[in-house]
Parts: C-alpha cells; sequence; structure tokens
C-alpha cells in the first residue's frame, strides 16, 4: 500500500484540489521543494512557478501559481495560492498576450509601480507557459 498524504490547493477565487499525494513538488523561495508523506512540519513562502502533485495512481497533475505559501503538517499539506490554475485549463493565447504587455511595459521602462505589476505579471505567464509545456510533454509520452 502506498502513503499518501492530503493536499489541498486554495486560492482566493476557490478549492484548486482536494485530494491525496505521494509526492508534491513546488518552488519555494529557496528553490524546489519536495514535500513526501511524513515530511517535517514546514512553512514556506512560494514563488510564481510550477506545482506538481503527484498521485496514488502514478499520475501527474500540473498547476501554475502566482506565489503564497506552503504548510506541511503531520496529515495534510496546504497551498495558499495568490492565484492557481491547472495545466489543463490555461489559455495559451490569453497567456501569450499578457507576457507581451508585460514585457512591453518593461522595455518601455514606464512608472516604478507599472514596473513592478510587470514583473509580477511576466512571472505568473511564464509558469503559466512552462505547466502548459510539461503538459504537452507529458501527454507525448
Amino acid at each position: 500500500m502506498t502513503t499518501t498524504i492530503r493536499c489541498d490547493i486554495v486560492s482566493a477565487e476557490a478549492e484548486i484540489f482536494h485530494g491525496e499525494a505521494t509526492l508534491i513538488v513546488a518552488t519555494g523561495e529557496m528553490g524546489e521543494l519536495g514535500i513526501a508523506p511524513r515530511h517535517a512540519p514546514l512553512i514556506t513562502r512560494l514563488k510564481p512557478g510550477k506545482v506538481v502533485i503527484t498521485q496514488a495512481n502514478g499520475e501527474k497533475l500540473d498547476f501554475a501559481i502566482s506565489g503564497g505559501l506552503l504548510e506541511v503538517q503531520p496529515q495534510v499539506v496546504t497551498i495558499l495560492a495568490d492565484t492557481a490554475v491547472r495545466a489543463d485549463e490555461i489559455d495559451e493565447a490569453a497567456v501569450k498576450k499578457a507576457k507581451e504587455e508585460a514585457e512591453r511595459v518593461l522595455a518601455g521602462r514606464g512608472e516604478a509601480m507599472e514596473i513592478a505589476e510587470a514583473q509580477q505579471k511576466l512571472a505568473e505567464v511564464t509558469a503559466q507557459l512552462q505547466a502548459l509545456e510539461r503538459l504537452r510533454k507529458n501527454l507525448k509520452h
């Protein structure tokens, strides 16, 4: 029998995922984290990036988050994301358009607030594009 840990991914808008996992991989402030059952308790900030959940049946689910917090407790891993989306629900055309807009603002070196917002948006859409690319690679295999 495979040991699992419950994983919840929630954002301000909705609960994104609730289920059992054998491994959770997320991008923390200091690099990638791998959380398996019986992991030591932990709280850390998450950078914009991907979250990959390996389920008990071996299936991997990919999510793109815009940042947030990860909390590991003995029975549950909770990811509180600013925004989160499943890779298979990403609108590639909208994401590419948002990326181009963010890059345009950064290239023009607008207001300081605009630049900070554009940098955040660029990190978010880059994470979404990476999650989409990983999903495509998994579908090819």
